[in-house]
């Protein structure tokens, strides 16, 4: 079979390799669709955030169907349609990192870590599973949104597109807040309504007239950018919601942190999605929500250092596919 294997720090490559084998509780899955993250990049520059060895087969959004399954699986059947979580073995591994992932005409997953995907979600939307539970869990944190939120979404990045795209299918009215110029044209093709660019002007200023002064019912950050994720107090109305989901370890900027009492602000924190893909997966069947616009690009597997090369160019794309 062909995989697409970082063979140490910064070298990649696809190559022929065998098969692999399975043992009772495991699935050998075909894949699909898999989805390029930043993750991704961290893993092929060699500073990922648990301790990895290398050679390793990245890939761990994806989407594929069951090819085998051994013989002490029982949930699972030849043909299913499958997603996989990629926070495993009760934390201690990554699939796709400390793992070999799902970047190889077939990969090994047990078959716990697997989730069926329903008909009405093609493998390319599959591959966007993981992402979007991410987008979803956000959602959740602030408490639901329905038709009476506004909703300011703080990074146009693939994350911060999802919960936009999230907001919007469950009826908020979303700001998206981006300074690239394709990616808040992205936004208004999902859904946000309008979309500020941070450079142009206070940003305070700009939300107050989206928001006719009241501040934004629910405000989430997806860039993680010290700067960007102290903007949403100040533009967060009264007993506002504020979600964190962009991740930034270790950096600094002032904040008017008084505001969280003044306004009588709510402030969450997310890191992933844990427990949200089930109920993922049925959002996304039943709501009829598409990620399409957000896949800029897709690869053949044979191209995978091509669609690498790709992804890294975040003036260009926003969601690379290797289609397995």
């Amino acid at each position: 079979m062909k995989a697409l294997v970082f063979e140490e720090p910064r070298q990649a490559a696809v190559r022929e390799l065998d098969v692999p084998t399975i043992a009772p509780d495991e699935v050998l899955v075909r894949s699909r669709n898999v989805g390029i993250c930043h993750s991704d990049f961290e893993l092929y520059e060699g500073h990922y955030i648990i301790p990895v060895s290398y050679p390793i087969i990245p890939g761990h959004e994806w989407s594929g169907e069951v090819a085998e399954v051994g013989s002490g699986v029982t949930s699972l059947r030849a043909g299913d349609r499958v997603v996989g979580e990629c926070v495993v073995n009760n934390g201690d591994d990554h699939f796709g990192f400390s793992i070999s992932g799902a970047d190889a005409e077939y990969f090994v997953a047990k078959a716990s870590w697997l989730h069926k995907i329903p008909e009405e979600l093609s493998f390319s939307q599959g591959a966007f599973v993981e992402p979007f539970s991410v987008a979803y869990n956000a959602t959740v944190a602030a408490g639901g949104i329905d038709s009476s939120d506004s909703v300011a979404v703080i990074g146009g990045g693939p994350i911060g597109l999802l919960c936009a795209l999230a907001a919007a299918t469950m009826g908020g009215t979303v700001t998206l807040v981006e300074p690239q110029a394709h990616r808040r044209a992205l936004g208004l093709e999902i859904g946000a309504r309008p979309v500020l660019d941070p450079t142009q002007g206070d940003l305070d200023v700009q939300a107050a007239e989206v928001t006719s002064g009241r501040g934004f019912d629910v405000v989430i950050e997806a860039a993680g950018v010290p700067a960007a994720m102290a903007s949403a107090f100040p533009i967060a109305g009264h007993s506002g919601r504020i979600v964190f989901v962009g991740i930034d370890v270790g950096g600094t900027a002032p904040v008017q942190i008084g505001l969280i009492q003044s306004k009588a602000l709510q402030v969450r924190g997310i890191i992933g999605s844990a427990g949200m893909w089930p109920s993922t997966i049925r959002f996304m069947a039943a709501s009829g929500v598409d990620p399409a616009p957000l896949l800029t690009a897709t690869f053949p597997l044979e191209q995978g250092t091509a669609a690498l090369e790709a992804a890294r160019d975040a003036s260009r794309n926003v969601k690379v596919q290797i289609e397995c």
